[in-house]
């Protein structure tokens, strides 16, 4: 106890440092807090991030481009002089058709891109299919010369020219264009007949290679048009190769190893030429020739920290042909305890390993990628950006103890004298024994200090002079009403045993009466005597009553109420005579601002659950700054509304008893005036209710 009491002078300042602490703390424990959502939502994202990129590897690697770069692991866009042909995705090339071969050759993406054109040279991955190197591509031109059967020389047509070199042989023809259709216009097509290249050029009496096949078609369409040559079409070709040292091979063994394990020493070199002398229209050994789609062109999909392992299914178990890693960015650097304390944040399944894998079926085998994530990249990130933030975090502290040292000295200080100014005011009032004796002059003055001390004197000084006031207003209040209702209460006995038939309506009124008396007497206000009222709820046909309240209106002065009978029972739960004090107050507001002539009207609506009574009267609409106050006591639209006996307290009363019967009652402006609406609780059929509010 004693440790209380020499806390308690203290208290305030305590709490007021301990709330600039708290705020610090807060601060730090908020930074934490979002530093630690970043970390789960930065997890996350990775996560997704790190499924998406699996799922574009497995869709990459399905596609038939995907898998020539997996068939050809050896493909290397720093080599590609001289041309080296690839193993396809697909058994062989259906060459004779042009859609057919434009299609496997786009699909794979085996095509050398060169800025005059493109070429495909590849094996097919059947070695039954035979030993045939397939060479597709792409050139523009201008319109194709076709050489002509009987000419000896081929300088003045379209050929291409085409050599293979493998194993120490090499391999070498001359395909001229052959036309099938009308020759020299677009849209031509034609056979490349294949010879075996003379270096004499001259070909009489020579015969085409058997097993060379070739076409070569022509758009009709300009693709482009040039200064000189004028329109410029661009032209597709297709060529199978008979290499005989491979067919040999497959003839000499009866499980033939396919593709051949020097297919990656191959070199093919395939040139358009145009008739006559000039540059070659193609030629796959020209410099800046752009390579097909590589595995090392996966790369760049990996973030820092993974690794992209590509292996092959083999008998002996799994070969893996490469392994990519994620480069890692130069980044801004981040503080070491700022990186520690990240990692010291828990976050659900952050250190459990990431990694995922599929299997890509091809012709020749099986392979599998398996992709591992490295969640470290999450910490090294966020902790670049926590680096940063640190710095508003830091700010934000210092602002809070900055603004807590203005406070503590521009006001707890002051705050701290009036303290034991107040303790010696206290002590000074406690031994004169209340208010009786409070003296501040020694606490007066210009200061601060001085003019809130005279002003809490004097406050105080009022204080005591409205208290007794108030009391002598009480209990002069509570005088009349006790005079008051020991005078009406006689005359309403004699007037209720004149009346006290149930068949007479003026008993009904002598009750009202009574009870209105009852309610007030002996309380010190009327608010309080209407709000301690205890009311007893009964099963009440609310219909029968409406129609009552209808009948007596001019009973009170309240003419022309009109009521549409509901026809069947309604009971409700409600207090008869207070339902009716409620109904009457109502009725008279709306008498007192309804036109002269005019009804008021009542209407009555029931579900299952409640009973609605809206009470409708034409006339002008509530003010805006009063319609949320009328069922307040004491408020009026009328200034001297106590000199001409309106004391604003019918409503109030109308409130307090709806309340009390669990209904409620509201008012609202509608087009021709004003309607209240009365909301009751049903009451089962047949009940009957005695509870007591």
């Amino acid at each position: 106890m004693a440790l209380s009491f020499s806390l308690a002078p203290f208290r305030l300042r305590l709490l007021f440092r301990g709330a600039f602490l708290l705020l610090a703390l807060a601060t730090v424990a908020l930074a934490l807090y979002v530093l630690r959502e970043e970390k789960q939502l930065s997890y996350r994202n990775y996560q997704q991030g790190f499924h998406k990129t699996a799922a574009q590897l497995a869709a990459k690697l399905h596609h038939p481009t995907g898998q020539l770069a997996l068939l050809n692991p050896q493909l290397d866009a720093a080599h590609l002089q001289p041309l080296r042909p690839l193993l396809l995705p697909y058994s062989a090339i259906d060459f004779d058709d042009q859609n057919k071969v434009q299609q496997a050759v786009e699909m794979a993406g085996c095509q050398v891109q060169y800025r005059e054109g493109a070429i495909c040279a590849a094996i097919g991955s059947n070695p039954w299919a035979g030993g045939f190197i397939y060479v597709a591509g792409q050139f523009q031109s201008g319109e194709l010369a076709a050489h002509k059967l009987g000419e000896e020389r081929f300088d003045g047509v379209h050929r291409l020219q085409i050599s293979v070199s493998l194993r120490g042989q090499v391999y070498r023809w001359i395909a001229p264009f052959e036309a099938m259709d009308d020759a020299g216009r677009p849209g031509a097509r034609g056979r490349l007949t294949g010879f075996v290249e003379k270096d004499s050029g001259d070909y009489a009496f020579t015969r085409p290679v058997k097993d060379f096949r070739g076409w070569l078609w022509q758009e009709g369409r300009c693709s482009a048009e040039q200064a000189g040559t004028g329109c410029v079409h661009r032209s597709f070709f297709s060529v199978r190769l008979p290499v005989g040292v491979l067919r040999d091979d497959l003839f000499r063994k009866t499980q033939p190893i396919w593709p051949p394990n020097d297919l990656d020493r191959m070199a093919v070199r395939l040139r358009v030429l145009p008739p006559g002398g000039g540059a070659p229209l193609l030629d796959s050994d020209a410099a800046g020739a752009s390579a097909p789609f590589t595995l090392s062109e996966l790369a760049p999909l990996l973030l820092p920290g993974e690794t992209l392992s590509l292996q092959k299914h083999t008998k002996t178990g799994d070969v893996e042909l490469l392994k990519l890693a994620g480069s890692a960015e130069p980044g801004a650097e981040s503080w070491r305890w700022i990186a520690s304390l990240i990692r010291r944040l828990d976050v659900e399944g952050y250190d459990q390993p990431m990694q995922a894998g599929e299997t890509i079926a091809t012709p020749l085998g099986d392979y599998r990628f398996v992709l591992t994530g490295d969640v470290r990249t999450v910490n090294k990130s966020l902790a670049v950006v926590a680096s940063r933030v640190v710095w508003f975090v830091g700010a934000m502290l210092l602002a809070i103890a900055l603004v807590w040292l203005l406070i503590e000295v521009g006001i707890i200080r002051r705050i701290t004298a009036l303290t034991r100014r107040a303790a010696s005011v206290s002590r000074t009032v406690r031994a004169a024994g209340g208010l009786e004796r409070l003296d501040m002059a020694d606490l007066r003055g210009r200061d601060e200090l001085g003019v809130l001390a005279s002003g809490l004197s004097d406050l105080l000084q009022r204080v005591k002079e409205d208290v007794e006031r108030e009391r002598i207003r009480t209990e002069q209040e509570k005088d009349m009403w006790h005079a008051v209702g020991h005078e009406i209460m006689s005359p309403l006995q004699s007037l209720l045993a004149l009346h006290g038939s149930r068949d007479d309506d003026s008993s009904r009124y002598i009750h009202r009466m009574q009870q209105a008396v009852w309610v007030l007497y002996g309380s010190a206000s009327p608010s309080e005597a209407f709000q301690s009222t205890t009311l007893q709820l009964a099963a009440l046909d609310l219909d029968e009553f409406l129609r009552h309240v209808a009948a007596n209106a001019p009973c009170v002065d309240i003419a022309d109420v009109r009521y549409q009978a509901w026809g069947t029972p309604v009971l409700v739960r409600a207090d008869d005579y207070a339902l009716e004090d409620v109904v009457t107050h109502v009725l008279r507001n709306a008498d007192r601002f309804r036109p002269k002539g005019s009804a008021i009207t009542l209407t009555l609506e029931a579900s299952e659950t409640a009973a609605t009574v809206q009470i409708h009267n034409q006339g002008p609409a509530i003010p805006d700054a009063l319609i949320d106050k009328i069922f307040e006591y004491g408020v009026s639209d009328q200034a001297d509304s106590a000199a001409q006996g309106n004391r604003g307290q019918g409503l109030f009363v109308a409130r307090t008893y709806m309340a009390k019967m669990g209904a409620t009652i509201t008012a609202a402006n509608v087009a021709d005036g004003v309607c209240f609406t009365l909301t009751l609780q049903r009451a089962p059929a047949g009940a009957l209710l005695g509870t007591s509010l």
